[in-house]
């Protein structure tokens, strides 16, 4: 992959695991934590889509909010978790191997970023409750143009802000169909396949897959 001049994140499920705010909570959540917290994060991606094709847009902590309602009444679990479940959802954990691969990632001067459907408090907080802050060059939060990934003026951000060609961009996502999104507007996307998924059919195959970003550093 020749000519990168930046290396483009998503957040959610790429560098932070969605799972984790659940996984926390197992002891009083139980063995249905898990299905829980799928559960969750395939209701909130989903509400994502339905409000950009309806034009009703409410920013992501509204729609994480309101998609932790519906998954807790399906799931029955104690409305009284709701503020906990919340605030370890801001703080998610970085899956073990992002701090190291962006530290290396930064001494070879690539730009890096975040490009996510997450508020910019949101990603403040979850970056800089990981130490990981002063690794970014910018978090470009959907938020700017108020429309869901995969539109693609949420892809076009990083290309004006940098004054780069989108084929100097190296872009990493977990989510089949924001590989996609990116790809098929002109990025080298690339499949951070973490949990032997298999690809959606959207137009698009990615230029990589790895299994975790230890494998970028040979790629890139």
């Amino acid at each position: 992959m020749k000519n990168i001049k930046a290396i483009i994140f998503d957040a959610y499920g790429t560098l932070f695991d969605v799972n984790s705010a659940a996984e926390k909570c197992k002891d009083k959540i139980g063995d249905k934590w898990e299905g829980f917290a799928n559960y969750w994060r395939t209701t909130q991606l989903e509400y994502t889509w339905l409000r950009s094709l309806m034009k009703r847009h409410k920013d992501f902590w509204q729609v994480t909010g309101d998609s932790l309602d519906k998954s807790m009444k399906a799931y029955k679990i104690d409305a009284s978790m709701r503020s906990e479940l919340l605030d370890l959802y801001k703080i998610l954990s970085p899956f073990e191997e992002v701090p190291e691969v962006l530290k290396s990632l930064k001494e070879k001067n690539y730009k890096l970023a975040i490009l996510s459907n997450g508020t910019p408090s949101l990603l403040n907080e979850l970056v800089k409750s990981n130490k990981l802050d002063n690794l970014f060059d910018d978090l470009f939060s959907i938020e700017e143009v108020k429309i869901y990934k995969p539109d693609s003026k949420v892809y076009d951000m990083p290309i004006k802000k940098y004054n780069i060609q989108k084929d100097e961009v190296a872009f990493l996502s977990a989510n089949t169909w924001d590989v996609s999104g990116g790809g098929n507007y002109g990025f080298n996307s690339i499949w951070v396949n973490r949990n032997n998924n298999i690809f959606d059919n959207l137009d698009y195959k990615p230029q990589n897959e790895i299994k975790n970003l230890k494998k970028l550093i040979d790629i890139i």
